[in-house]
């Protein structure tokens, strides 16, 4: 297990990560007609990762295998499931990756996953695909495969999460972009937010880019022509991070981010974990009339799932202008957070990095 940050807490391995670990044993199962007890995948982040298989059920042209979810020590709910995939040769060369019991189906659009498709989200689709290839790819025995994930008691799971809120219905999703569930205590996460300050400012810095998380760090790195000791991952701590640079004297902070935590930081939420803040549509709906939407188009985004749904919805030539105020929006809210003591600007990013709205603190 990976050790995170702070107070001895330990990592655990995601859903996504979970299945392909499943698959990959299932495939090698089918392939030599034995049980598999453990085995390896690579992490998208890189690195690999090694996961004991609990069940092992095989015949001539299917396998089953299974893994128990460890979280470490991240309180989700999904800790303990049992995550498992069958796989099923086929004639026709390919993988094919199919939800079954337990996992939920796509019902409302704005997520990352169609309507009517399983909710297994792409970056877990391909640890699956990648890891079923490492076992096949030279391999003549088997042409293509089609990889069944579920998790048993997934329907009752999907009730403690908001998956019926947003449209998935049967089950919970199968998600991780990193493929590693990284917990944090909150008392260790302000730390290392002020420690990064301070290490800024020795280097000489006044300029700061606070990021919500590594993926949209990696995109304001490639955007931002800064040294790396000036990129701080604030995460959910957004209002303790801006006191913090005020009381260091940091000339000017921008907050880089996706249109979800935008969204909430806009709405005057500075602490933007799930468990205390949610995304209101309804919000977003009025920053979008001041953007002069008609009437009708506005009742449309009422019925938006998320923020990105919602930004998705609006015609092409409000988009800009509904993202570059919200971008506004939410640097003022900062600036006030810092008592007005540095200069503050907002960029919000989609999730491959596209710059969508910017906009400084007036």
């Amino acid at each position: 297990m990976i050790q995170a940050k702070g107070k001895n807490l330990h990592s655990g391995y995601t859903t996504g990560a979970c299945a392909a670990a499943a698959a990959k044993a299932a495939v090698l199962a089918l392939l030599y007609q034995e049980k598999v007890i453990q085995t390896e995948i690579a992490l998208p982040g890189g690195g690999r990762a090694s996961f004991d298989i609990k069940s092992c059920i095989l015949d001539n042209n299917q396998a089953y295998c299974s893994v128990i979810k460890d979280a470490g020590d991240d309180p989700d709910v999904t800790d303990g499931a049992e995550i498992g995939a069958t796989v099923i040769r086929k004639d026709e060369p390919g993988v094919k990756i199919i939800g079954g019991q337990g996992v939920g189906i796509v019902t409302k659009p704005g997520l990352e996953i169609p309507v009517g498709m399983s909710a297994i989200n792409p970056v877990p689709r391909q640890m699956i695909e990648r890891s079923v290839t490492e076992v096949i790819q030279n391999c003549h025995e088997i042409r293509g495969l089609d990889v069944v994930v579920a998790v048993n008691g997934g329907e009752e799971l999907a009730k403690r999460t908001l998956n019926p809120r947003l449209g998935i219905i049967g089950g919970i999703s199968i998600i991780g972009t990193t493929g590693i569930v990284i917990p944090y205590s909150m008392d260790a996460y302000k730390a290392t937010i002020s420690q990064s300050i301070d290490i800024a400012v020795a280097c000489g810095r006044t300029d700061i880019v606070l990021t919500t998380g590594r993926r949209s760090e990696k995109f304001a790195q490639n955007k931002i022509a800064l040294p790396e000791e000036c990129f701080i991952q604030m995460g959910d701590f957004i209002g303790y991070a801006l006191e913090r640079c005020a009381a260091k004297n940091i000339g000017s902070v921008t907050i880089w981010g996706m249109v979800g935590k935008i969204s909430k930081i806009a709405a005057g939420h500075l602490y933007t974990n799930i468990s205390d803040s949610q995304v209101d549509i309804g919000f977003l709906v009025g920053v979008a009339a001041a953007c002069g939407l008609p009437q009708e188009k506005l009742d449309e985004l009422k019925g938006a799932v998320t923020a990105n749904h919602l930004r998705r919805m609006l015609p092409e030539p409000y988009e800009r202008k509904f993202c570059d105020k919200l971008c506004r929006l939410a640097a003022e809210k900062c600036l006030e957070k810092a008592g007005s003591k540095l200069e503050v600007s907002c960029i919000m990013s989609d999730y491959n990095g596209k710059v969508l709205g910017k906009s400084h603190a007036s």
